[in-house]
This record gives C-alpha cells, structure tokens and sequence, in this order.
C-alpha cells in the first residue's frame, strides 16, 4: 500500500502553506516524513493512504511493522477459457504478493462445469482468484486485477452496462467477496500475450491438468 504526506509549512510569522506529496511506499512515505519534521518547520503532518485513511506518524510505524507480516502489494492475473460443447471452463489465476522482505508468486487453476460464453468464464475466474486472496489473508488493501477480456472489466467497473441476468449474478458475487473483504479493486485490461501465464493455466484446467503452486521469487 502507498501512502500521501500532508502537512502545513510554517512561514515567518504565524502564516503555513499546506503541502501533499505523491504517493510513496510506505517505508519511504515514513522515512520522508521524519526529515520533515526534524526540519522544524512543519505542522500537522498526517498520512493519508489509498483508501483515504488518516494516520499519525505513530500509527504509520506500526502499520508498517504490521503489514510487513501480512500480504501486501498484492497484483492478480486471471484468465477464463470455455468450451462450447462440453459447457467447461478453465479458470487461470496468477497472484504476486509481498509478505515480510520476500515476494510471491502463486499459480493455480480450477475446472469448472456448466457454464453458458467465454463471459461467464471470465467471469468465474477473477472470482476464482478472490477465493485464493480470501485463504492467504488479503483483506483492507487496494488490489489490482489484470485481465484480457475487456468486456468483463468494463463492466466491473461499471462503464459498460451488462444486460444478462447470468453475468449480473456472477458480478454481483465478485462485489459482495470484494466488499467482505474490504478490497478497493482497480482492473486493467492487457492483451492475451500479456495475459499468458493465466491463459495457459486456463487452457492446462481444460485439458485436465491440474496447477496450484507457490514460490518465492526475486
């Protein structure tokens, strides 16, 4: 998660100019913060993260000291491939994370029977991969969601309508898990090359081959 800086910049005399900065990881959001106020000329100084919480330098320290023991920085790739004569889809899941120093990757995929487009499992695959975040322990943080199918993201984020009654169901319970979870979600459509590890899982889950792996990586 990354965190804004905000504080009054005190003038001669009795007047302060208020002053934000971008947003900054939060080791370095906390280490920004204490040259400022070693200055001597600041005032007010708070913390604002993504969700637009507010946190006093005393609350950012042990924030950070505890989210360095949960996962963090959490980015998802999610994939859904369908086959029409059998109504079975493949759902790919790629999740990055940090937790503690070290980063990870977990890959799995599911099968799953009587689905009805290629939409629905689009669909059933970014819920799929929320179920995975659910188990890790993923909860109060911006998480981002990478996928190809524009139509789907589209219609989470609610620029597009979606008329069908199946796909609003499907919408309706990837909002409620997100919401139980207290995640804000940010969804970026990426061409199906850069959506390939997903997209293979999804494709490996049709053919009856079966992933769920987790690795540290650099």
């Amino acid at each position: 998660m990354k965190f804004m800086l905000e504080w009054k910049y005190k003038l001669k005399g009795n007047e302060t100019v208020l002053f934000t900065s971008d947003l900054l990881e939060g080791d370095l959001a906390i280490k920004a913060g204490e040259e400022i106020v070693k200055s001597g000329k600041a005032a007010d100084l708070a913390y604002y993260d993504e969700l637009g919480t507010s946190w006093t330098m005393k609350e950012m320290k042990k924030l950070a000291a505890e989210i360095e023991e949960e996962p963090h920085d959490v980015v998802v790739y999610f994939d859904g491939g369908f086959h029409k004569e059998l109504n079975q889809a493949g759902l790919g899941a790629v999740i990055y994370y940090k937790q503690g120093k070290k980063k990870y990757r977990i890959r799995a995929n599911q099968l799953f029977d009587e689905m009805e487009t290629n939409n629905e499992a689009e669909y059933a695959a970014l819920y799929f991969t929320l179920t995975i975040l659910e188990e890790l322990g993923v909860h109060h943080l911006p998480c981002e969601f990478i996928g190809d199918s524009q139509v789907v993201l589209k219609q989470l984020e609610g620029e597009w309508p979606c008329y069908e009654d199946v796909l609003n169901r499907w919408l309706d319970r990837i909002e409620n898990k997100q919401k139980e979870l207290g995640l804000e979600p940010r969804y970026t459509v990426v061409s199906r090359k850069e959506n390939k590890e997903a997209d293979k899982l999804a494709s490996q889950a049709l053919e009856g081959k079966m992933i769920n792996s987790k690795m540290q990586i650099l």
